[in-house]
């Protein structure tokens, strides 16, 4: 059990939700998930981490194939419906999923994508899966994403770090400049 002060930090990241998708033999489960990131610059790779208690779990197992729909900021009932088992509720949305190449994808996201698993990783109560991006679409690429903390739940993220028309990076490049302009005289010296 995660000590209660080192969980409420823990609480504090932010992450963005997606949907995870697989079919398998007909059968098709989504799931909301805030732990599916890109894990490198050179190639498309993704990491999804899911429980092997999860209904979703077994078809991607099987396929060795998922999608995963970045939502928008005005998907929170979509995501909230994915967040509990979906045997509760009978598989009552059909809604809220289309079927692309096989394997589904929530209606009206930001973007989506195909991956194909070629690794995975058993631990603790969580399985990592790595997968190619074989295939991508968008969507709505100009809304602000969902985002979720365990601290401050459900939020929209649409608002700017910085105001319009500053560059950090510039500024940081400039003083680096400046830096290594000192450091030049002082060895010409």
């Amino acid at each position: 059990m995660i000590d209660r002060n080192m969980k409420r930090s823990i609480g504090q990241m932010v992450k963005g939700v997606q949907l995870v998708g697989a079919t398998h033999d007909g059968v098709s489960r989504a799931y909301c998930s805030h732990w599916v990131s890109q894990i490198s610059f050179e190639e498309p790779i993704m990491l999804c981490s899911i429980s092997p208690k999860h209904d979703t779990f077994a078809l991607i197992e099987a396929s060795q194939r998922f999608s995963v729909s970045v939502l928008a900021g005005d998907q929170v009932a979509l995501a909230q419906y994915f967040s509990y088992p979906g045997r509760k509720f009978k598989y009552m949305a059909p809604e809220y999923l289309e079927m692309i190449d096989g394997l589904p994808v929530a209606v009206d996201c930001i973007s989506w994508f195909q991956c194909e698993v070629f690794d995975r990783i058993d631990r603790f109560d969580h399985v990592l899966f790595f997968a190619r991006v074989v295939s991508s679409g968008d969507g709505r690429l100009g809304e602000p994403p969902l985002v979720y903390s365990s601290r401050h739940g459900w939020r929209i993220a649409d608002t700017a770090a910085r105001a319009p028309g500053t560059s950090v990076r510039d500024g940081l490049l400039q003083r680096l400049d400046e830096f290594n302009a000192t450091q030049s005289k002082g060895l010409g010296e």
